[in-house]
């Protein structure tokens, strides 16, 4: 349970959304409450997300975040303002406790899903933990991953596709590791905007193609996920992280409309 919302084991699809980074107290409001709005008129269970640092920008002077502590602020701003629950990650093993304080699951990112501190650290934090799966890594091996956090006595895990590597700046999403991944025993999300990066492509930054998002997305639901993760903003495009994969706030409504028509036609279990 990530605060009162379940991932798998039968539960309803699940969103989790929010801008890519924490920009302002005041964006991360507008966009929360947007996203309970809407959540609201679909009965779709919705977990706010976003970053106080991202910490493998492509260029050292991309903007990253206010940091840990102003971070932390807003987002404890946005549970009490929303009620919605609050997921965030962290980059190092110290990071976990002071955000377990206020968010209700850990994300450990994609880079850094075989670090065995942060691992073992984000479990005994006693929070859901999010692994996002590495670029680099193949879907059998966040087996590996979950019992490291498992070896902490936490068991709330899941884990999320993102899309693997693919030559040069190119991502590319195999549906079949949604699959393997429940195989593992465990709660499934499609990152459906992570998916469509083009990492570091752009002049120091990396780039991305949002027009793809429904495509992967509604791919994914049909086959069976348990939640899917979406970075969103009202203004993509002047986005101060991730712009171009994130998808455009007032755009959302309808693209979950039919992914939760697609979800009710396909069942919640992954088939073959």
């Amino acid at each position: 349970m990530v605060g009162p919302v379940a991932i798998g084991g039968g539960a309803p699809l699940a969103l989790i959304a929010g801008p890519c980074a924490i920009e302002s107290e005041v964006l991360c409001l507008q966009v929360a409450s947007a996203l309970k709005e809407i959540g609201g008129r679909l009965g779709l269970p919705v977990i706010f997300k976003a970053s106080y640092d991202k910490a493998n920008r492509s260029s050292v002077d991309s903007f990253r975040g206010p940091g840990l502590i102003d971070g932390l602020r807003a987002l404890s701003r946005v549970k009490a303002d929303t009620g919605l629950p609050v997921l965030t990650d962290i980059h190092a093993a110290d990071q976990a406790a002071p955000v377990a304080a206020v968010a209700d699951a850990l994300q450990v990112p994609a880079f850094l899903c075989r670090q065995t501190d942060i691992l073992v650290a984000a479990g005994r934090a006693g929070r859901p933990v999010n692994l996002k799966k590495g670029q680099f890594v193949a879907p059998e091996d966040m087996a590996s991953a979950a019992r490291k956090v498992e070896s902490s006595g936490n068991g709330q895990v899941f884990l999320t596709e993102r899309g693997a590597s693919f030559g040069y700046h190119n991502l590319v999403v195999d549906m079949r590791s949604l699959a393997i991944m429940r195989g593992l025993g465990y709660p499934v999300v499609f990152d459906a905007t992570h998916s469509v990066q083009l990492p570091s492509a752009g002049d120091g930054c990396s780039g991305g193609d949002r027009g793809f998002v429904p495509v992967l997305a509604r791919a994914a639901v049909a086959a069976g996920v348990d939640a899917v993760f979406m970075e969103v903003h009202p203004d993509p495009d002047r986005a101060l992280c991730d712009g171009p994969n994130s998808w455009p706030l007032d755009q959302l409504e309808p693209l979950l409309r039919s992914l939760l028509a697609i979800h009710a036609a396909a069942g919640k279990t992954f088939s073959s």
